[in-house]
């Protein structure tokens, strides 16, 4: 089933340097005519144009550093007129400062204006406004009233780094823009020679220029690009390279892991800690229980900070800070999970997990901007597989990892260990699986009301868990309006009813009714619908390969059973032919469906089991024919008779003249 859709409803993102970064073109929006032969299409306007994009960044040999960004806006629109009538700058306060000394705007029937030091606003980032203690986690704002079609905005920020936690070591990254919004851009970079550095540069994207200035610890490298729009730069990053087009760090990947272990991990416990423990645990005789009531007390009790990793400072609060408070980062609820686990007497062997961005982490200098999240497993004879916890979540069921996360590329934060690298398991801790019935009643008017229950245990189930769980309780017909038009569902949503998100230790379960008006129109002859059933998503078999080519793997996704049921009851004098069925085996699925009638009843179901994960490249015309058959059975409509009128009447005596 298509629940993408979904996404959509998942949380704030967390708030970015708008004048540090460039927007997507603007959206193609009409018909666009047809080109002579001699000219190229002409490109649709966009709404702001970056004429100069200057970044200067310098890194001293303690960490400390200085950015300080120059940039020139034009207004083409209206769209972008509203795009940057608010500037925003994230830092943190614990350790950054951000000025902005200039912000001037050239006005496009002359004139300009520049704006007092008055008008800009110091907050805490929307995303810590709830949440105390994270309030130098901040937002400096401009905002610019009248922006018209025209104006150039102008503007200085300048950031800088002092005694960061993480220091003396320090990285960057940098990738150029290739969405032609940037007509010229300046970027500098002034480093000191230090033993440790390490830089990478994309050899599609080399300095302009590279000098050297002053010796010994006064020694210095500086890199020059000047990058214009006649400098046409790869749409791709390749390679090694896939991540930015400069990265640097002092860091190694053992010593990266060996700063973020002592950063991100609780080592000494005060006695109230323990008895804290003691007391949470006093009635949960079993060790396996106090575990699980531990992962539903950090996961689902104690509420998620949403914070990109490192926002806070790379830092942990007091363990009982976060218990009293009610609230963490992810980076928090990681460690007070590992740390009230270890706590326990023969405890599991427990730690948090870093998860990388890249799945090629040897090809990569280490810095901590390619760790994505963390997560914790759990090791020990009192579970009987590895178990790997995502407790930032809050509802995902204990074991669960989001699809998104699996098979990544991992770094345990413990000294002891077999390798440095890990990988997430691609296993879910249960059998995955979709229960789906419909039970519908269409009316003599042609109008169809159902009522459609879902029941869920897998990847779409944490999805729901999440979007029900995030949203306002009176929007969540929303939901399941998104859900209904995923499934092929037309109508308008009348009430809904979850199962609590929070409750994880059983399946999750949505009920939602629907009607849709003139669903049927009895004058047309013959009436044919599709059976009301979710359309079940099949992989795309792989697209036809080139000659030498090898086979490329079929990726089938997680193992999942997927059931759907449904009853039609037919308005009085009306009856149905229904298709027949279809049964299609293969050793990595199984697809089966059944149709039938009885009275004014039309009942139908499909079933679907993907066994396998994957199969070889070299089975695509095999795998192909299975989805055909799927495709042609849920093609299948059902065809209504209804008894004519003239003929379900006695016909009336007609009187004598």
């Amino acid at each position: 089933m298509l629940l993408t859709t979904l996404l959509a409803l998942l949380g704030p993102t967390f708030g970015q340097e708008v004048g540090q970064k460039t927007a997507e073109p603007a959206e193609k929006t009409g018909k666009e005519k047809a080109a002579a032969p001699e000219k190229p299409a002409s490109k649709p306007e966009l709404p702001f144009q970056i004429q100069l994009l200057e970044t200067h960044v310098r890194f001293e040999a303690n960490g400390d550093s200085r950015k300080e960004v120059h940039t020139i806006v034009k207004i083409n629109n209206v769209l972008g007129a509203h795009q940057f009538a608010r500037l925003t700058f994230d830092y943190n306060r614990a350790f950054q400062q951000v000025e902005i000394p200039l912000v001037r705007i050239s006005h496009a029937d002359g004139g300009t204006s520049e704006l007092l030091p008055s008008a800009v606003v110091d907050a805490p980032n929307p995303a810590v406004e709830k949440f105390p203690a994270y309030q130098d986690v901040r937002v400096k704002s401009v905002r610019i009233l009248g922006l018209q079609e025209g104006d150039t905005i102008e503007y200085r920020v300048i950031t800088t780094t002092t005694k960061h936690p993480l220091a003396p070591d320090f990285w960057l990254e940098h990738t150029f823009d290739r969405s032609g919004q940037v007509l010229e851009e300046i970027y500098k970079l002034d480093l000191p020679v230090v033993q440790n550095l390490q830089i990478r540069i994309n050899p599609k994207t080399p300095p302009d220029s590279t000098n050297k200035t002053g010796e010994g610890e006064l020694a210095r490298s500086i890199y020059i690009w000047h990058i214009s729009t006649g400098n046409s730069l790869p749409d791709d990053l390749a390679g090694e390279h896939a991540i930015a087009d400069i990265a640097l760090t002092t860091f190694k990947w053992e010593t990266l892991e060996s700063k973020l272990q002592f950063q991100l991990s609780y080592s000494i416990f005060p006695p109230e800690f323990e008895a804290r423990v003691r007391q949470l645990t006093a009635s949960f005789p079993a060790q396996m229980e106090k575990i699980e009531w531990f992962y539903e007390l950090v996961s689902n009790h104690i509420r998620t900070a949403d914070l990109p990793f490192g926002a806070t400072g790379y830092s942990l609060r007091d363990p009982l800070e976060i218990l009293s408070s009610g609230y963490a980062t992810p980076e928090e609820k990681c460690a007070l999970l590992s740390a009230l686990v270890g706590s326990l007497q023969d405890s599991p062997m427990t730690y948090p997990v870093l998860i990388l961005a890249t799945d090629s982490p040897e090809k990569e200098i280490a810095r901590p901007t390619l760790v994505s999240n963390v997560l914790v497993t759990m090791t020990a004879s009192e579970v009987e597989k590895d178990l790997w916890l995502d407790p930032a979540l809050e509802v995902a069921p204990i074991g669960m990892i989001p699809l998104d996360l699996r098979g990544r590329t991992a770094i345990p934060l413990v000294s002891q260990r077999d390798g440095f690298f890990g990988k997430v398991p691609a296993r879910l801790p249960f059998g995955a699986y979709q229960r789906v019935g419909v039970n519908a009643k269409l009316a003599e008017s042609g109008s169809l009301s159902a009522k459609v229950k879902y029941t869920l245990r897998g990847d779409n189930e944490l999805l729901l868990r999440v979007a029900f769980h995030q949203t306002a309780k009176e929007k969540w017909k929303d939901v399941a309006g998104l859900l209904a038009i995923s499934d092929g569902f037309r109508g308008q949503v009348t009430s809904v009813n979850v199962s609590d998100p929070l409750a994880t230790k059983d399946p999750f379960t949505v009920e939602y009714e629907i009607t849709q008006a003139k669903f049927v129109d009895w004058s047309k002859k013959p009436v044919r619908i599709p059976a009301l059933l979710p359309q079940i998503g099949l992989p795309d078999p792989p697209a036809k390969q080139a000659a030498g080519e090898a086979a490329r793997t079929i990726e089938l996704g997680t193992p999942l059973d997927v059931d759907t049921q449904m009853t039609l009851k037919l308005p009085a004098g009306t009856t149905a032919q229904t298709p027949a069925g279809t049964s299609v085996e293969r050793d990595y699925a199984k697809f089966s469906s059944k149709y039938s009638t009885l009275a004014n009843t039309v009942t139908a179901s499909r079933r679907v089991n993907f066994l396998l994960r994957e199969i070889p490249g070299e089975r695509a015309m095999d795998y192909s024919a299975f989805v055909r058959a799927v495709q042609s059975d849920q093609a299948q409509v059902i065809t209504l008779v209804r008894e004519a009128a003239d003929e379900a009447k006695p016909a009336k005596a007609t009187p004598k003249q």
